[in-house]
């Protein structure tokens, strides 16, 4: 995987960065934001996730992004086979707004479209934002 280009990354979440803003898809919908089109949307979720994976090389906490990306990030015991141990998984709306600074962790993973599981799964909080809005 070539290295993501954070200048890449800031146009494609400046695009859709008033619908990130919103508390839910369905209060952007509710404030008339439109909803981004798929390709803007896997553009800001694939951006980010992989700068967060090249800030914080490794392979001991997997974050996905159903259904745009999935990526290893965090130094520490590689994970070859099976389910990984350590895994974040997020709807593409609550993963833009942790990686915008929009929420925190707490509130990411007290969405009931996000889980984690692991104790090193936590350990992306520290990446975070990604890219300040």
């Amino acid at each position: 995987m070539k290295k993501p280009d954070p200048a890449k990354a800031r146009a494609a979440v400046l695009a859709i960065a008033d619908w990130i803003a919103a508390d839910s898809p369905e209060a952007a919908r509710a404030a008339g934001i439109a909803q981004p089109s798929r390709s803007q949307l896997a553009d800001a979720v694939r951006h980010t996730a992989r700068l967060l994976s090249a800030d914080a090389p490794g392979h001991s906490v997997e974050l996905r992004v159903p259904p745009f990306v999935a990526v290893q990030c965090i130094e520490g015991p590689r994970h070859t086979r099976g389910v990984p141990p350590n895994v974040v998984e997020a709807s593409p709306h609550a993963w833009l707004r942790l990686a915008t600074g929009h929420s925190n962790w707490d509130e990411l993973v007290a969405q009931a479209d996000t889980t984690a599981s692991g104790t090193r799964a936590g350990e992306i909080a520290q990446w975070m934002p990604i890219i300040k809005l």
